[in-house]
């Protein structure tokens, strides 16, 4: 599905002269940077400078790359770090924490990029709250605290860092003396942090995968999620929707719309509760948790190529070509308790009844971690996709039955 009728068909890998210089403002390394986009970059043919506050990491594993440290959360450090170097002919991130960024260091060179603005609400989740009711299409209650204080709130509500990812400290609280208690646990971790409350939202719980160049939007599919039980909100399996139904679709892209997303890679995730579909947050950057790696091979398209290529000004065409008939899951075996990792099966990729199988490990044997009630507890991720939903379920529930992590205190 897409938004608009333009575009002309992408070339993956197309002619030039020169090659052209990528500038990849990163963290720590992620499975969506080391195995999509560098590799994406390089069929591309693009000259790559890793920008990074964490170079060690990234010299260790993508040795062959040029890494430079710099301050990626200043985007002016950003800017004084490429204007030293060679003039860029894109500046791109899939961080949460760096687009922002990223879009202002874009526009001070003149390259296309997402909207700054755009950006700070998506990650600033108290404007996103105000942006959506100022523009009328939902209001939430919300408040933004930065001391544990009792509110008059409508109860049950959700307690979340402001600029928070991947549920870290985010927890339902039941009362005031609840959420006092759970703001002091939060603040004694995160001093300085600003914490927003706001309403709990029910229903089912799903994302919305988009790609847009500015002027067309496709529309790439999304996921029905699973959370651990309250209070907390830990994603421990994915389902690939095909499509979620237009009129839910209609009314998530015009809350994108009203935050002025539009640009490059959007997760954005939402629940559906007697048809109505509210955005829970915005992460304006493709879907991490390696579910990008999954959509690429599912749908079929050169999903990594795509994304850089908006950033270089290459026009999206009006039809991606993506596969309609695939089944897939992404499922995280978690940690239940603190402790040290005594036994994990090995990375595995096969294939049975017709399903594509890929496991890999995220913690090594031998590693101590505490509890975090987040995906910091993800032992390993589950990639399954084949083109019928019962027997994709069936196979991978059958291989993670077989598989076992002992975890000793």
């Amino acid at each position: 599905m897409s938004q608009g009728s333009r575009g002309t068909p992408f070339d993956p890998a197309p002619s030039r002269k020169t090659a052209m210089r990528l500038y990849l403002l990163a963290l720590n390394p992620t499975d969506s940077v080391t195995e999509g986009f560098l590799p994406a970059a390089a069929r591309l043919g693009l000259d790559v400078t890793v920008l990074t506050d964490q170079p060690g990491p990234h010299r260790r594993t993508c040795p062959d790359i040029e890494v430079l440290e710099c301050d990626v959360r200043d985007f002016r450090a950003v800017v004084a770090r490429v204007s030293g170097r060679h003039r860029p002919d894109a500046v791109f991130t899939n961080s949460d924490h760096l687009q922002t960024q990223a879009a202002l260091a874009a526009a001070y060179f003149g390259l296309p990029g997402k909207d700054w603005r755009a950006a700070l609400r998506c990650k600033d989740k108290a404007e996103m709250r105000r942006r959506l009711a100022a523009a009328g299409v939902d209001t939430v209650w919300s408040a933004e605290l930065t001391e544990p204080a009792p509110l008059d709130a409508p109860y049950p509500c959700v307690v979340k860092p402001r600029e928070g990812v991947a549920s870290e400290d985010v927890v339902l609280v039941d009362g005031p003396e609840d959420l006092v208690t759970r703001v002091k646990e939060i603040l004694d971790r995160r001093p300085r942090t600003t914490l927003v409350v706001e309403e709990y939202l029910p229903g089912e719980l799903h994302t919305l995968e988009t790609l847009g160049d500015g002027r067309v939007r496709h529309v790439l599919g999304g996921f029905r999620t699973e959370l651990s039980p309250p209070p907390h909100f830990v994603e421990e399996r994915l389902t690939f929707v095909p499509a979620h139904p237009e009129p839910v679709v209609t009314q998530v892209l015009g809350q994108l719309d009203a935050l002025g997303v539009g640009f490059g890679a959007c997760h954005t995730e939402f629940v559906v509760h007697e048809g109505r579909a509210r955005i829970i947050e915005v992460n304006y950057r493709a879907i991490g948790d390696q579910c990008d790696l999954l959509l690429a091979r599912l749908l079929g398209i050169p999903l990594f190529e795509l994304v850089l290529g908006t950033h270089l000004g290459e026009p999206l065409p009006a039809d991606l070509g993506a596969r309609r008939d695939g089944a897939a899951l992404v499922e995280y075996p978690c940690a239940d308790r603190a402790g040290t990792l005594t036994d994990a099966p090995d990375a595995a990729d096969l294939t049975v009844d017709g399903v594509r199988l890929t496991y890999r490990p995220l913690r090594a044997v031998g590693e101590r971690h505490g509890l975090y009630r987040t995906n910091r507890d993800y032992l390993g991720v589950l990639r399954a996709t084949g083109t019928d939903q019962e027997t994709v379920n069936r196979v991978a529930a059958d291989f993670l039955a077989a598989c076992r992590w002992e975890i000793q205190a």
